[in-house]
Parts: structure tokens; C-alpha cells; sequence
């Protein structure tokens, strides 16, 4: 019989919940001004997001390594009538700062619009239970409410992942919702108004440019936050070892987080071809197809201490790394793999204490 609590059973916990002890310690010392319905002050939210230790002496952990400047950016445009859109490559932590920004202002991260291709505008704004619709006709018990329209009438904040994988008639619903904050149901011959505190976080990443443009109506509508790749080794490293950690708690694999050497050394290796050259700026080298983001990175090791746990010795090695290198970098059978060979050949190879990852590379090839 398990003697899990409820909530130690969940695989991954909404960001309320599990840094529920860092946002009570927070609103017990929060003495800042806070806008409308939020949970927390501005400053408040950013101690939350950057971390650091608050007067009652209580650690708060970052949840972004970054820019500060970027967070307050963020912060300061959910606290006006203009939306959040949080813009950058693929792995650069727009959802995760999406999720920790719903759950330190509204207390609720769950209201998630995720944008697809075959999204229908009923996502963006409401839907109907159709036995209700037949048999009593159009009526408020009838509607579904999207999470925009919860959003609205409650006060809080909606994430909108992916916007621009949404098609541009559907995304154009929200030019209303932003503008005139209200959402019409003409059905009902009513309007849906939003309460103080309400606003959208949307994220769109720069691979799907094109996929479906935003108009610049949509756009005038967003302020938007760009966020970079990691800037330094070192910043990066600490953001995979975090999540590592974290994630390795939550998986609960009988394994300690690796050493840092090993994590940055795989680190070095993403940094050095996504940036087409080594560190030290002496070779410059071919970039392969995929991204290479920090979000790869973290799925790299998470998956070596899985293989040292289960099959290993329970230390994380090289040849726990190698497959999932591989499967990182090589998203292109061709183009990729003639790109990882010759990156092995001329730096991995020629770095002495990286011999055995070169060895175990090899060996997967």
C-alpha cells in the first residue's frame, strides 16, 4: 500500500502547487502595492521568478536564469491593459515563465489554450453542450466556457501556447477579447466583461515564422518579450542542473545529479554547434538541423541517469550520454550525421579528458 500523499503521486504538480510554501512566504512579507486581483505585488513576482531570500529568511528558488530587466518587462506589461507575448527559439523557457507568471499573480497556471493546427475558434472562446442546446435551446447552462471566458469572468490570467500554430481566422478571435476586454455571445444576446486582474500570456517561438503570421492588428495588441538562449556556459549549466535535479526527484530515479563537469560538458557540446564554433572561437564548425535548445539538454541527461540507474552503476557516464547525444543532434540522417561525425573527430576527439564521451559516441554511430 502506498503512503504517498495525493499530491507526492502527481508526476509533475501545476507551479502553485509545488512552490506553494515559496508564494505563502512571499505574500507574508509582500508589504509592496498589488494591482487588481493579484496574488502577489510586482516585486513579489519577481522575487518569485529570480529568487533570493526574503527578510523571514526563507530561500525562494529562480524559476528563470536570466535578464531580471526581461522578467520586470514582463511583470510590469500583465500589470497594464496590454497582453504578454513571450517570443523566442524552441526550449528557451517561454511556457515554464508562462506557467510561473499565471501561478505568482492569479494562483492558477491550469488556464491553457495549447494552439494547434486544427484549433477551432470555440478553444478562444466558448463552445456548447449540444444535448443541453437541443433540448433546452441556447442558454447560459447550455455554453462551455473556454478558458479565456473563465479567465475573464474570474479576473485572472489565460496562457495561449503556441499562438502562431493557431490559424490566422481563429487568432483573429482574440482582437476583440484584448481590445474591448470583453467577449460578445451573440447567441444570448449578452456580453461576457472582464474582471480587473484579467490578461493573456501568449508564447510563439521563431521556427514556426510564417506557419501562421500574426495580422498586425493581433500584433499592436502584445507587447512582446524576447527570450535569448542562455548567455554564458555557466548560466545555461546551472539551468540544467536545476531542472535535473528537480526532475529527477520527481521521477523519483534512484540516482544522484551528475557531477557538474559532466552536465556542462554536454552543455558545451549543444552550445558549441548550435553557435557554429568552439568555445574558444579557434574552429568554426557546421550547425546541424535541429535546435539544440536548453530543453534538449535537459532531456540528455535526464535520460543518462535513467540508463545509469537502471542499468548502470547508478553513476552517470558517457556511455549513458552517447545514444541520447545522438538522438539530439541527428535529426537529419544525412546532413546531421556527416555534422556530429566531424564534430567528434575534430574537437571531441582532440580534448584529453573528453576521450571516453568520444569513444561512446563512436560506438552509437
Amino acid at each position: 500500500m502506498s503512503t504517498q500523499s495525493p499530491n507526492e503521486a502527481i508526476l509533475r504538480q501545476h507551479a502553485e502547487q509545488e512552490f506553494a510554501h515559496e508564494i505563502e512566504a512571499l505574500k507574508a512579507v509582500d508589504e509592496h502595492p498589488r494591482p487588481p486581483n493579484w496574488a502577489l505585488s510586482p516585486w513579489a513576482v519577481r522575487t518569485y521568478l529570480m529568487g533570493g531570500t526574503l527578510s523571514n529568511g526563507v530561500e525562494i528558488s529562480p524559476k528563470y536564469i536570466g535578464q531580471a530587466r526581461l522578467m520586470e518587462i514582463a511583470i510590469s506589461t500583465l500589470a497594464t491593459d496590454r497582453a504578454l507575448l513571450l517570443y523566442g527559439l524552441p526550449g528557451t523557457a517561454k511556457s515554464w515563465v508562462s506557467e510561473h507568471l499565471a501561478a505568482a499573480i492569479s494562483g492558477d497556471s491550469t488556464l491553457v489554450v495549447q494552439g494547434t493546427a486544427g484549433i477551432g475558434e470555440e478553444a478562444l472562446r466558448y463552445g456548447w453542450n449540444y444535448a443541453r442546446l437541443i433540448a433546452d435551446g441556447p442558454s447560459r447552462a447550455a455554453l462551455v466556457p473556454s478558458p479565456v471566458m473563465h479567465a475573464l469572468e474570474h479576473g485572472a490570467l489565460v496562457r495561449v501556447e503556441e499562438l502562431t500554430r493557431v490559424p490566422a481566422d481563429v487568432q483573429d478571435s482574440l482582437i476583440t477579447i484584448l481590445s474591448e476586454k470583453t467577449l460578445p455571445v451573440p447567441e444570448l444576446n449578452t456580453e461576457v466583461q472582464a474582471r480587473k486582474g484579467f490578461n493573456v500570456i501568449a508564447t510563439a517561438n521563431n521556427r514556426d515564422k510564417g506557419v501562421n503570421e500574426l495580422s498586425s492588428a493581433l500584433k499592436r495588441r502584445f507587447n512582446t518579450v524576447v527570450l535569448p538562449v542562455p548567455a554564458t556556459l555557466e548560466e545555461e549549466t546551472e539551468i540544467v542542473e536545476r531542472r535535473v535535479g528537480r526532475l529527477g526527484r520527481a521521477l523519483e530515479l534512484p540516482v544522484e545529479t551528475p557531477a557538474l563537469q559532466e552536465i556542462q560538458r554536454i552543455v558545451s557540446v549543444f552550445r558549441e554547434l548550435r553557435q557554429g564554433m568552439t568555445a574558444d572561437g579557434k574552429t568554426k564548425l557546421k550547425t546541424p538541423s535541429g535546435t539544440l535548445s536548453t530543453a534538449e539538454a535537459i532531456s540528455v541527461v535526464n535520460s543518462g541517469m535513467a540508463l545509469a540507474a537502471h542499468f548502470g552503476d547508478g553513476q552517470m557516464r558517457a556511455g549513458d550520454v552517447a545514444s541520447g547525444l545522438l538522438g539530439a543532434i541527428v535529426k537529419d540522417p544525412v546532413q546531421d550525421k556527416v555534422v556530429w561525425q566531424e564534430y567528434l573527430e575534430t574537437v571531441v576527439k582532440e580534448r584529453s579528458d573528453w576521450k571516453d564521451l568520444y569513444r561512446a559516441c563512436r560506438e552509437v554511430l
